[in-house]
């Protein structure tokens, strides 16, 4: 049996690079991790964690407002952006000591270096020049934001520059539909910019149920953001007042900063993989099985990368089932049926199974339970914002499909929603659940009603 420096080289210390690396560890395993910029990969450094951070700061404009209310009388209330990013980065070095913590606990070699894929069992370190070889290589690199192609492309920004803007932007434009494009829409017209989202397509969120996406837009609107569907920026140029912005329409917008929000790309570019013979699809990922190993036996892949779920949660589990399997002899697959999902958008989704339109491609006949109802909280608070709630059933077996809840506290519902659905749990199942009450969710235990569509 050939010996190798290491049992697994792990290159790109995210969620799910770091969990297989800790795990394999302590089934015994040697392992290094490589890591070009910091530990903790998107999610940690300048993603989901970031971000919330940043939702929770642009919710209290309207905490404040709904204050009033209550019998609050609120002084003059000023924001200020350096303090805010000044606090998420100590709070982004905190978590990034605790994740090299761990990895030092568990005895992992972190190698902060680009690495390079070399062959079947060779890693290259491109800060050093040093060559290792690994029993097996695990490609954990996540993914990185799609550029944009149209003339002065260079003046966007990101959601990766986003984080370290110097000033809080007073006019954005942002391009895109999707999580990230509709979250930082929120955010930054939470604090104050004025916001322009642009999306290409006839309305944002595509593969969302249709009452989310008709809701959360109204919402939106409600809350200050202007949404320009089918367009899209066909050019940015400086000019005195800042950027001009062209759009596919023909109309001309002016901003501060123009961030791209158009999807993201599996990070792989200059990896050596191809070489190496493991094979891509067409956008770059990593082609992988069910035990998410690659065309080359030794090399495996996790995450973001294999442009499966991009999904923090996904990445984890991914890495755990390749660690306990190949170093643990404990095989077991992560499994990718019912992930539940949240969109931290003004309202906020949280959604988990089919939406309305595939669960009809799919079951035939269903029966949708719903209701929209203003939140206790914003009666008080005069708020003009309505809550939805809507569960997908199985009209042959009862069986709940799909769960779907825009409003306060989405995400947090629909976790728990996401446990009973995973057990199988049927809409009698739902019904013969106490309320809790008052609360939101109650509603989700006492919708009796089949939704009817109105006649045409």
């Amino acid at each position: 049996m050939a010996v190798h420096d290491y049992d697994l080289v792990v290159i790109g210390a995210g969620s799910g690079g770091v969990r297989a690396a800790r795990i394999a560890a302590s089934h015994g395993a040697r392992v290094a991790i490589a890591e070009e910029y910091r530990v903790g990969g998107t999610c940690v450094i300048r993603g989901c964690v970031p971000k919330k951070l940043l939702v929770y700061a642009s919710r209290f404009h309207g905490e404040f407002e709904d204050a009033a209310g209550f019998g609050w009388t609120i002084g003059s209330a000023r924001f200020d952006w350096r303090t805010l990013i000044a606090n998420k980065d100590k709070e982004i070095d905190r978590l990034e000591a605790a994740y090299r913590s761990t990895l030092a606990r568990w005895k992992v070699e972190t190698i902060e270096s680009r690495a390079v894929v070399t062959g079947a069992h060779s890693v290259r370190f491109e800060r050093t020049g040093r060559a290792v070889s690994a029993r097996h290589i695990l490609i954990a690199t996540g993914g990185t934001p799609s550029a944009g192609d149209m003339p002065g492309a260079e003046l966007a920004i990101s959601s990766n520059e986003a984080f370290h803007l110097t000033s809080l932007p007073k006019r954005i434009v942002i391009a895109g539909g999707g999580y990230i494009a509709a979250e930082f829409a929120g955010i930054f017209a939470g604090l104050g910019s004025v916001t322009t989202q642009v999306y290409r397509g006839a309305q944002i969120l595509r593969g969302f149920d249709q009452d989310l996406r008709d809701d959360v837009t109204a919402a939106m609107g409600k809350r200050g953001v202007t949404i320009r569907n089918n367009a899209t920026i066909t050019a940015l140029e400086k000019v005195s007042s800042g950027l001009a912005v062209a759009l596919s329409d023909g109309a001309r917008l002016e901003a501060d900063a123009v961030m791209l929000a158009i999807g993201r790309v599996p990070n792989t570019a200059g990896l050596g993989l191809e070489a190496a013979g493991v094979a891509l699809k067409a956008n770059g990922a990593v082609v992988v099985d069910a035990q998410s190993r690659s065309s080359v036996p030794s090399i495996y892949a996790v995450g973001d990368v294999t442009d499966r779920f991009a999904l923090t949660p996904v990445a984890i589990r991914e890495g755990h089932a390749f660690a306990d399997s190949v170093f643990g002899g404990k095989p077991w697959e992560a499994d990718h049926a019912l992930i539940p999902t949240a969109v931290f958008s003004e309202p906020e989704i949280g959604t988990v199974g089919l939406n309305e339109a595939d669960a009809r491609a799919k079951h035939g006949a269903i029966d949708i339970y719903k209701t929209r109802f203003r939140p206790m909280k914003y009666v008080l608070a005069g708020r003009d914002e309505r809550m939805l709630m809507k569960l997908v059933v199985d009209g042959a077996t009862d069986t709940v499909l799909g769960c779907h809840v825009l409003g306060p506290d989405a995400a947090e519902i629909v976790q728990m929603a996401a446990i009973a659905m995973k057990m199988g749990a049927t809409k009698r199942d739902f019904d013969a659940t106490m309320a809790l009450h008052p609360s939101a969710a109650e509603e989700l235990v006492t919708m009796r009603d089949k939704w009817v569509p109105p006649a045409a």
